[in-house]
């Protein structure tokens, strides 16, 4: 059973603006599609619906569009657009070879910069298009007699500044695979993920920085390093100046500044369409990490229509997107070089202890004209009373947030404390594909907790529990045609098992990316929360993030966790857990204000069984709520069969709940006649 989407915002938050409209990327695009493609519909430019119809309706010309409209430079042609339309195993662009790592170098600007380095003591420098060639050139000429071709893995163990940037281009160029996470990972956990690409080359740096502290990660490199039995080289890299390690790798170690200050020329290697360009990795709560293999071609058209036409990037903006090496945005970032666009790197705490504006003070500074964030770092900044007003943010035109639901309540303060006219574009994707769902577009309106449209190429719909389509209620988040940036296989699945059940078990040939979603009658997309993570009340479904959106608008609370645990009774426990502000308490009176806004915004059945304080939410190292786990953990599963520890970012709050699920099976043990807690509010 699925429950309508109920529509409390029936106007658009902000309408498109129609000069910004009219002349943005994606209105000349489907002006040249409509001239030269002869795109199906597209009578106005700024008619998005129309132009999404014909993006997932002609497939082939859509993409074939694509790529003649940013001028992919293929050293030899494609035979045919789409040959299979298959899912899994769509072969996109047979025939042709390409190199991502030259059309990201190709659109930059000799003397102006091509990535902004940022910190969050912000300092900062500037590395020009020339430069950044040059360097490019000579890591690859390093990596190169070091052994790498091909085909080879390079990883990296790096924090978000510059030298994974330019190590990953290096890779790229000569055909090798590039895989890459941050130093907060211990080295176990970084190995579980590179082991098991049998990589040639590690590149590693001596530490990075979090909220005023340098952390010291030049032990845990030499540990990594002797974890990768693969290992031809390593290359240090001094960032934080501490100098190169007491002991050393057993195997052969080169310095940054030698691999990168060589004058070398730089000659791309190019490769099939589906060569392999990055390996990304999935959490690994429950196991081993599962390596995704995305492609150069595949990447390389995704993200031009995903930065070039919904985000308008060009030559002369500044894109700065708070992300970490090892969340998929940070690929996503790296891509803004492909528009000609400046790209920012950041190394810090978003929010540093005495400079919590940091962000904006850098954005203006270095007028920024798109930022990215998270709903968390949005929704901190109102309870923290930041105003980002005080520094001069008149460049910046969009505000980007993903990695969950953006609340509706985050919506009016964008537009007071940041700007009136700036586009906040909430965004849905996942590292699956290294790109979006549904996302913005200049061409459309914006309405407040929900995401403006399915993103153009993207054949998006909600399935009912029939797996059919449905407008206006909850359903399964599906994707019905192929997409160039899905995956091309899983590292070391060789016949494609573990590919087919991740994504394509539920409904053959059809993509489940296992979100609740409503496709509105208005055509905006809402996201309720992770299916596997849903809340199933006397046979009725429940999207956690519509609980999540409410409470986590209240000042006394800082973050929530809801989840739904079937019971061996037969009941059913719904509890609610929120991390609380400083000085506040949770009391009877708090508890009541937190249901009556439950009760008001959602509905009565969306009211938890129990109201509990808690330190704090566990999460993956990129930000997800950890509500399955969570769940587990609160049934009496063993923590070593539920998660991997090294996949929370605070692994200690692992033994807390399992602690909290026991104690209350052993209440429940002693009072055998207890009232069953499923009373509850009836709707």
């Amino acid at each position: 059973m699925t429950t309508p989407h109920p529509m409390p915002y029936p106007e658009p938050f902000l309408a498109a603006d129609p000069q910004a409209a009219a002349a943005s990327r994606i209105a000349d695009f489907a002006r040249w599609a409509a001239r030269h493609r002869g795109a199906h519909g597209v009578q106005d430019p700024a008619d998005y619906p129309a132009l999404h119809r014909w993006s997932v309706t002609d497939l082939e010309g859509f993409w074939a569009a694509v790529w003649d409209y940013f001028d992919i430079d293929a050293t030899t042609p494609y035979e045919r657009v789409l040959a299979e339309e298959t899912m899994p195993g769509a072969r996109w662009f047979p025939g042709a070879t390409l190199n991502y790592a030259h059309h990201a170098l190709r659109y930059l600007h000799p003397d102006a910069p091509a990535i902004t380095a940022l910190d969050e003591r912000g300092a900062g420098y500037e590395i020009s298009g020339r430069q950044l060639r040059a360097q490019v050139a000579s890591v690859a000429a390093t990596l190169r007699d070091l052994g790498v071709g091909i085909g080879d893995r390079v990883v990296g163990y790096l924090p978000n500044t510059p030298h994974a940037v330019i190590a990953f281009l290096a890779a790229a160029s000569l055909g090798a695979v590039w895989s890459v996470c941050g130093q907060d990972y211990a080295p176990k956990a970084a190995a579980d993920r590179f082991a098991q690409l049998e990589p040639t080359v590690l590149i590693t740096a001596d530490g990075y920085l979090f909220n005023g502290t340098t952390h010291d990660r030049r032990a845990a490199s030499l540990e990594l390093a002797d974890a990768l039995p693969s290992l031809k080289a390593t290359v240090l890299v001094d960032h934080l100046g501490l100098g190169r390690p007491e002991t050393r790798h057993t195997g052969l170690t080169v310095s940054w500044e030698d691999a990168a200050t060589r004058t070398e020329y730089l000659t791309v290697a190019p490769v099939p369409f589906d060569h392999p360009l990055w390996i990304v990795f999935s959490s690994g709560t429950t196991g081993l990490p599962k390596g995704i293999v995305h492609g150069h071609g595949g990447v390389l058209l995704e993200h031009l229509k995903t930065l070039g036409l919904h985000s308008d990037l060009k030559v002369g903006d500044r894109l700065l997107w708070y992300t970490t090496t090892h969340w998929m945005m940070w690929n996503l970032v790296v891509s803004t070089l492909l528009t000609g666009a400046t790209t920012c790197t950041y190394d810090g705490s978003p929010v540093p202890s005495g400079r919590p504006d940091i962000l904006w003070e850098l954005a203006a500074r270095h007028q920024v004209t798109v930022f990215g964030t998270s709903p968390q770092y949005l929704l901190a900044m109102a309870k923290l009373g930041v105003e980002p007003t005080v520094h001069d943010l008149s460049a910046i035109r969009v505000i980007g947030s993903t990695g969950s639901t953006l609340p509706a309540s985050a919506y009016p303060w964008v537009r007071d404390h940041v700007g009136p006219g700036v586009q906040l574009a909430s965004t849905s994707g996942g590292t699956d594909i290294v790109s979006g769902f549904a996302g913005g577009a200049p061409t459309m309106p914006v309405w407040a907790g929900e995401l403006s449209a399915p993103n153009l190429g993207v054949a998006l719909a909600a399935y009912d529990g029939a797996g059919r389509p449905v407008v206006d209620q909850v359903g399964e988040l599906v994707v019905t045609r192929p997409m160039p940036s899905m995956p091309l296989y899983f590292w070391k699945d060789p016949d494609g098992s573990r590919y087919r059940d991740a994504y394509f078990a539920a409904y053959p040939g059809v993509w489940r990316h296992g979100d609740w979603i409503t496709l509105t009658s208005h055509g905006s997309v809402v996201v309720h929360g992770r299916s596997d993570a849903t809340l199933n009340r006397n046979g009725v479904r429940l999207g956690s993030a519509d609980i999540h959106d409410i409470v986590e608008r209240l000042p006394e609370i800082t973050e929530a966790l809801v989840i739904g645990a079937e019971e061996p009774d037969g009941g059913y426990w719904m509890p609610l857990f929120v991390v609380l502000a400083d000085g506040v308490g949770l009391d009877d009176a708090l508890r009541d204000k937190i249901r009556a806004a439950i009760r008001s915004g959602a509905s009565p059945r969306h009211v938890p069984d129990e109201i509990l304080a808690v330190p704090a939410i566990p999460h993956t190292r990129t930000g997800k709520k950890l509500e399955i786990p969570v769940k587990r953990l609160l049934q009496g599963a063993p923590a070593d069969q539920v998660l991997n520890p090294a996949a929370v970012d605070a692994p200690e709050l692992v033994a807390y709940f399992a602690r909290l699920g026991a104690d209350r099976r052993k209440r429940a043990a002693q009072e055998p006649h207890r009232p069953r807690t499923e009373a509850r509010e009836k709707p």
